[in-house]
């Protein structure tokens, strides 16, 4: 591993800059996907400009980084042609760029489409395949982007079977978590991507039932000893509906709950997640308690804040 050290790393540096993540910070979910699982009905069928739009909103709404993807994840969905992805990302990336200066990710694991959306203005590639295409280190590495590497035992767009039996236990699950980015750690320090351009991420349900993606998460506190802020994709995941009852939209107050398991065990995160103002106001409140942050001791809430205005 060239130049890794087990020493924590609580910046990411990236094409564009330096996040700092000495805190939990909020990376919003943008999908220019039609067939993402989880989007609302109007976003589906959205054109450029309406994402454009919702994209800004999450920045408003206090989101420091934006996760875009152009394919979803989703098993029952064939792969679409490497052009169309592009398509789909670059004029998005493209166009916040030219309106923000907030941090991009683009969630793919094609070189090409890394290659056109770090030239659109993206700053991050966040690869869900755990580098399945060496390629896309490389020029990620080239770029001085920041990269996330997930831990993953299928290929992308392929669905977890009753037969596929990899982990017989919970350790068994965090042994092979933890050995499977350590080796992709020093698989990328080859390929040029440095410690302090690295995040994580432990693969909330690729390739785990809701069960073993608990038991992963339960492993939080050793995957700390990789040296590496870690990404925490936990939005409306299957483990939250598992635990919930859910489908994918009535899952925000599992995915919170999730959300103040992992910072406690985690602090150094990235929160992958779709509903930014409810996390931000989770992290907030949060921060209160932990004594992070300190309310006015003689000042009372704010009338303005006190009462909900009438609906007009």
């Amino acid at each position: 591993m060239q130049g890794w050290q087990t020493t924590s790393v609580t910046n990411l540096r990236h094409a564009t800059g330096t996040l700092d993540l000495s805190a939990p910070r909020i990376m919003g979910v943008v999908n220019a996907s039609p067939e993402s699982f989880s989007d609302n009905a109007e976003l589906a069928s959205a054109g450029l400009q309406q994402r454009v739009d919702h994209a800004l909103s999450l920045v408003a709404d206090g989101a420091h980084v934006l996760d875009i993807g152009g394919q979803s994840a989703r098993t029952d969905q064939a792969e679409i042609d490497v052009s169309v992805e592009i398509d789909r990302v670059v004029p998005l990336i493209a166009t916040i760029r030219r309106s923000s200066d907030v941090v991009i990710s683009v969630d793919t694991y094609r070189p090409e489409v890394g290659k056109a959306a770090l030239e659109a203005g993206a700053s991050i590639i966040n690869d869900v395949s755990g580098l399945a295409h060496r390629d896309l280190a490389r020029l990620a590495g080239e770029a001085g982007a920041g990269f996330i590497i997930m831990h993953t035992r299928l290929a992308p767009k392929v669905r977890l079977k009753p037969t596929d039996a990899f982990y017989a236990d919970s350790e068994a699950v965090q042994h092979d978590v933890y050995n499977f980015l350590k080796e992709r750690i020093a698989t990328l320090g080859e390929l040029g991507i440095s410690q302090d351009h690295l995040i994580v991420d432990p693969g909330p349900d690729f390739a785990k039932t809701p069960a073993q993606t608990v038991a992963a998460l339960q492993g939080l506190g050793k995957l700390q000893d990789l040296g590496a802020p870690i990404l925490l994709a936990l939005s409306r995941k299957d483990f939250v509906g598992a635990a919930t009852r859910q489908p994918p939209r009535g899952r925000a107050a599992g995915t919170l709950a999730a959300i103040g398991y992992c910072i406690e065990r985690a602090p150094h995160t990235l929160l992958r997640v779709h509903d930014v103002a409810a996390t931000r106001d989770f992290l907030s409140v949060y921060e209160v308690l932990k004594g992070e942050r300190t309310l006015e001791w003689n000042v009372p809430l704010a009338d303005h804040l006190r009462y909900d205005r009438p609906t007009p």
